[in-house]
């Protein structure tokens, strides 16, 4: 998903269920809820649709597959497994879609070849002389997904300050009107977070950055 707009990742995971499913269903708040928890876990969205495949290809050959399923939370355990088999592919350098140091290093290159104002630039000096002496632990790579959110929550606030409150304000409105569809779908909590993401990808778009997540890859 890399360069993908913010809204993607649920959108893509929504109409994946409904069309295995079979027929029309309204995802639920906890459904919604379950997808964003799953983003901010930093699962890629590969290994949500292997999951939730996984599922209804288990349900499909079960006692009950004369029962629609009826939410998106049957999927869980097998999201939950599929996230297991990545990660251990990861640690073992066996993950087909996504070498991480090569992932890590191009981040880092990025951000050190940027054209930023002053507090940015140190922003981002900072995060990639981290990104490049990071070493996957045990956990592998999901553990770095909430580290990425929170710097790049730094990065975004030093672009926008530098930007100036005008800017700010334009650029807010403007995320605001392209994500309007999905205001009345998705519990308020999960809207404000797509909005959240939706600002970042615009700052860091504007000086030709890519978002700092290794599940958009």
């Amino acid at each position: 998903m890399s360069g993908a707009v913010e809204g993607d990742y649920y959108q893509s995971i929504e109409e994946f269920f409904v069309s295995r499913r079979g027929d029309p269903l309204l995802l639920s708040t906890a459904d919604w809820t379950l997808i964003d928890r799953w983003r901010r876990q930093g699962i890629p969205l590969r290994i949500v649709l292997r999951g939730v495949a996984d599922a209804l290809d288990g349900h499909a050959h079960s006692w009950g597959r004369q029962r629609k399923v009826g939410s998106l939370r049957y999927c869980a355990a097998s999201v939950a497994e599929a996230r297991e088999r990545w990660t251990r592919a990861l640690c073992l350098g066996q993950d087909e879609g996504l070498e991480p140091a090569a992932a890590l290093a191009a981040l880092a290159a990025a951000l050190e070849t940027a054209m930023l104002g002053p507090d940015s630039a140190r922003v981002a000096a900072a995060i990639a002389r981290d990104l490049r002496s990071f070493q996957p632990g045990s956990d592998g790579v999901p553990a770095l997904e909430p580290w990425l959110a929170s710097r790049e929550k730094e990065l975004v606030a030093a672009l926008a300050s530098e930007a100036g409150e005008a800017s700010a304000r334009q650029v807010e409105s403007e995320v605001g009107r392209t994500l309007a569809s999905y205001r009345d779908r998705m519990p308020e909590r999960v809207f404000a977070r797509l909005v959240e993401e939706g600002l970042a990808r615009r700052w860091l778009s504007s000086r030709g950055l890519p978002r700092l997540s290794l599940a958009l890859l």
